[in-house]
């Protein structure tokens, strides 16, 4: 048996992402004794292909089919599904995110599989199946029993760490029937965001709030992401008054992201954020007032003025940088 991995690509490259998600699998399989295959749709070479073997792929699959050249999940998912039968996969792992999202329902339905969403951490139990995951905007945590044969997992972005475990992994290239996997999609034009790090891809974050009284005051909090090689964002009511881009925007109704830092100035912290970033490594915060919400969720705060704040943190990094 084993456990299959949908390893996503962007432009025929690979990011953490898909690493951390082999990397789970590969330590998932020390303990069940299976092997990990890597599943990956789409034009990719083999030294990229190769480099899901580094985080312990024993075999890397990869479909190039000019029919799922257009992500569809409805298409995605029967390639998927019609892996995991050839492999006899019981255990198929995929991204918490818009993609895992999308394609993990279908899936379950086609394999008659349970589903585990948003798993932040290795099973607590094999028999029976139990799994980790956050509840109620990270405010809780829940104990899940997969009770299914085949078992289907979206794991959390950045719940685990990337594993170093080199494999000799050996790449299968396969074609596929067309029939039944014909994306429903078109896509009628795409616009590229260039120069600037992505805010779901950056490992730190820096967000500003309403305490930042101004969008003439925004400038420190740029510079400050700029130096930590972080991404700016920013609360709803920013992006809602047009201080910021709606691009920026995280929290329930924005994205949803899971940096190794992230600092929240001037936010408050209000249930509906938190739910956006809660699954933050780390959070930092700074806030005048001493009893916001952010400060229960935050390991790290500051009581004080961002406007005083922020110019002194910038002048600290810039001292640690030279």
């Amino acid at each position: 048996m084993s456990i299959l991995v949908y390893t996503e690509n962007w432009e025929g490259k690979f990011k953490k992402l898909s690493y951390e998600l082999v990397s789970w699998a590969a330590a998932v399989a020390k303990t069940t004794g299976d092997t990990v295959t890597a599943l990956s749709i789409g034009k990719v070479d083999d030294a990229e292909l190769k480099t899901l073997g580094d985080y312990g792929a024993d075999k890397i699959i990869s479909i190039e089919n000019d029919s799922l050249a257009t992500l569809d999940s409805q298409a995605y998912a029967n390639a998927v599904a019609l892996t995991a039968k050839d492999e006899n996969a019981k255990i198929i792992v995929l991204a918490n995110n818009n993609t895992g999202k999308a394609v993990a329902p279908r899936l379950s339905v086609r394999l008659k599989a349970g589903v585990g969403a948003d798993v932040s951490r290795l099973p607590l139990s094999f028999n029976p199946f139990t799994v980790y995951k956050r509840a109620y905007s990270g405010n809780a945590f829940a104990h899940l029993v997969i009770k299914s044969d085949i078992k289907i997992v979206t794991l959390a972005r950045n719940s685990f760490d990337i594993v170093s475990t080199p494999n000799n992994a050996v790449i299968e290239r396969k074609a596929i029937d067309a029939d039944g996997f014909t994306a429903k999609t078109a896509v009628n034009g795409t616009e590229k965001q260039s120069g600037k790090l992505l805010l779901t891809d950056a490992d730190i974050v820096v967000a500003g709030g309403r305490g930042m009284k101004s969008p003439d005051n925004w400038a420190p909090l740029v510079e400050l992401a700029e130096l930590l090689g972080g991404a700016t964002a920013c609360s709803r009511p920013i992006s809602d008054e047009g201080w910021r881009p709606h691009s920026e925007h995280t929290g329930q109704t924005g994205k949803i992201i899971a940096p190794n830092l992230y600092i929240a100035v001037g936010i408050s912290g209000a249930t509906q954020h938190l739910a956006g970033v809660s699954a933050s490594k780390y959070i930092a915060a700074i806030n005048t007032d001493k009893d916001a919400p952010i400060f229960e969720a935050a390991q790290y705060g500051i009581v004080g003025d961002a406007a005083k704040i922020l110019p002194k943190l910038v002048e600290a990094v810039k001292e640690v940088r030279k």
